[in-house]
């Protein structure tokens, strides 16, 4: 108890220290601002899976058997690079509403997979046809930058933030006669953020639909970062 009250009173100690620093040391403060635009490196099929029926194990045997038909029809098309995930499995029982009542009829199962890739193009519609050729399937096509090329790019676009707040700074001594600036406190955000995900969606409508393949061509994409500095003269 005494080791928190001493605590609590080192807080409201130092608290007002840095509301004193804020008034009493002169600041300039700016923001820092890089972006860069870039293509986006990485696609994600995104398909879900529904089947009802009286017994569980006979939704979930359709279930697998789809999910295994697409693994098995990815593995043929001799794709360069991918992955799929399969993740949020569940079974539920199948709850009708009619005229105000509720009744159970059997079962539904569910089951979430997504095929990640980072490749382009062709294989891209290899993907496209391997899921129109699994059964009746659905599904979403985002394009996004990896995170892996989010942190190729972390230095580059943080030390494009600092001198473009620099030179903001300067900019502001500068006009107001300051003769000289030093660096007092710098925030920065953890991660660049990626803005316009390009997304794409394609549902199977006919046994004809691969006749008339896709535009596979998302946009570029803007990666931005931000930094907070004061400046004190």
């Amino acid at each position: 108890m005494k080791n928190y009250i001493t605590l609590l009173l080192s807080f409201f100690m130092v608290a007002p220290l840095f509301a004193q620093d804020n008034m009493t040391v002169p600041l300039i403060e700016v923001e820092g601002f890089s972006e860069k635009k870039i293509a986006p490196d990485e696609a994600t099929f995104q398909i879900n899976l529904e089947e009802k029926a009286m017994k569980v194990t006979d939704a979930v045997a359709v279930i697998n058997k789809k999910t295994q038909l697409l693994a098995d029809a990815l593995k043929k098309a001799k794709i360069k690079d991918y992955k799929l995930i399969a993740d949020n499995y569940s079974v539920d029982v199948n709850r009708v509403y009619r005229g105000g009542t509720q009744r159970d009829s059997g079962y539904v199962a569910r089951q979430s997979l997504r095929v990640v890739t980072n490749s382009k193009n062709e294989d891209l519609q290899k993907i496209v046809e391997s899921i129109q050729g699994s059964g009746d399937m659905s599904f979403n096509l985002n394009f996004r930058i990896s995170e892996a090329t989010q942190k190729s790019l972390e230095d580059e676009l943080l030390t494009a933030a600092l001198r473009n707040a620099e030179s903001r700074a300067q900019l502001i001594a500068q006009t107001l006669g300051i003769k000289s600036i030093r660096v007092h406190r710098v925030t920065l955000e953890s991660q660049p953020v990626a803005f316009a995900y390009a997304k794409m969606e394609m549902m199977r409508t006919s046994a004809d639909a691969a006749s008339a393949p896709p535009l596979l061509n998302p946009d570029e994409q803007s990666l931005q970062k931000r930094v907070y500095v004061k400046y004190t003269y």
